[in-house]
């Protein structure tokens, strides 16, 4: 057992840090043998149900875990923190504009990129899951300027998961089977799921997407607008927003940062967009195809992008450039 490593929760009284918790305590995110300091942020108000949450983390008498720090202050959350998991954010309500919902998120996230910029190791990962997840990630790496923007993210795994398990389920196989399925661009409806490169092992034989499937009007159709809408389908359903597939989501993003991503394949990461290869503008925080090793992603270079896919790729990241101008003038006045 080594010395215990640092990580901020922030929202953590909300429902997907309820269903991520207990995973990141016991050991699945980053390894059987790493101690942890589990640090929990959230708001004034919500403090009586962190208590509840942290009498709950210490009766599941974890070995791994060292401390529970449940806090409403930013200098005690961002200190010395070797990975900052930022899933608290404005939520939208009814009747409030998209604009709204920038401008509240803006004040939080320029706030947490300060506090990380001041108090936390300039080595930490940040991984950004609150909406609009681009758009704040974007906002906390400029408030952070002593911090490397390649140590920024945002969650767009969700949307991974949902498109091979869109796959998998067409086929009758295990979600397992299905590799190097990419999501471009914003975590919004504009996403684009992408299964032109995705392979699939049918009966032990590896075989294009495309190839397998043999119903191109339902991968350019419904497939798509299924992955684009499946977290309102959830809210429709469930009442509630995506909370256990969401928290799934981020163990498997921060699990790919910390141990590297497995040979020959690739995940999807919303991440910044300078020097990439496939036009897509600098500094825009925009969902690409990465491997990872040694903590650090490299852009999947090399993939031949066909007309249909140029332009979803060009329309999320149209939505992507509107969304940053208006925050950016936020910015300067938050």
């Amino acid at each position: 057992m080594g010395e215990p490593i640092r990580v901020l929760v922030t929202g953590a009284a909300g429902q997907i840090a309820y269903s991520l918790l207990y995973s990141i305590a016991k050991g699945d995110v980053f390894g059987k043998e790493q101690p942890l300091v589990l640090v929990l942020l959230d708001i004034t108000p919500m403090m009586t149900v962190l208590e509840g949450v942290v009498m709950e983390l210490q009766d599941c008498a974890l070995p791994l875990l060292r401390e529970v720090i449940p806090t409403d202050k930013e200098e005690v959350a961002f200190k010395d923190l070797d990975i900052a998991i930022l899933v608290g954010s404005m939520p939208r309500r009814e009747g409030m504009e998209r604009k709204d919902l920038l401008k509240a998120n803006v004040k939080i996230f320029k706030s947490q990129g300060a506090a990380l910029d001041k108090y936390a190791k300039k080595t930490v990962k940040v991984v950004v899951v609150g909406n609009p997840a681009n758009t704040n990630c974007l906002i906390a790496s400029k408030s952070a300027p002593s911090i490397p923007k390649e140590n920024f993210s945002c969650l767009t795994r969700l949307d991974h998961n949902r498109a091979k398990s869109q796959i998998a389920l067409k086929l009758g196989v295990s979600a397992n089977d299905v590799k190097n399925v990419i999501i471009w661009g914003n975590h919004s409806s504009t996403q684009y799921p992408d299964v032109n490169h995705a392979k699939v092992n049918v009966k032990g034989k590896e075989v294009g997407v495309y190839e397998a499937i043999k119903d191109d009007s339902w991968l350019k159709g419904d497939f798509i607008l299924t992955v684009q809408q499946r977290g309102a389908a959830v809210i429709k359903a469930r009442k509630l927003s995506s909370a256990m597939s969401a928290a799934k989501a981020i163990c498997d993003h921060v699990r790919d940062i910390w141990f590297g991503t497995p040979v020959g394949e690739f995940v999807s990461m919303g991440v910044i967009s300078d020097g990439n290869s496939y036009g897509v503008p600098e500094d825009l925080i925009y969902s690409f195809p990465v491997v990872i090793k040694d903590k650090t992603w490299k852009f999947v270079e090399g993939l031949p992008i066909n007309d249909f896919s140029r332009e979803k790729m060009d329309l999320t990241a149209k939505e992507l450039t509107e969304e940053k101008e208006t925050a950016v003038e936020f910015l300067s006045s938050a």
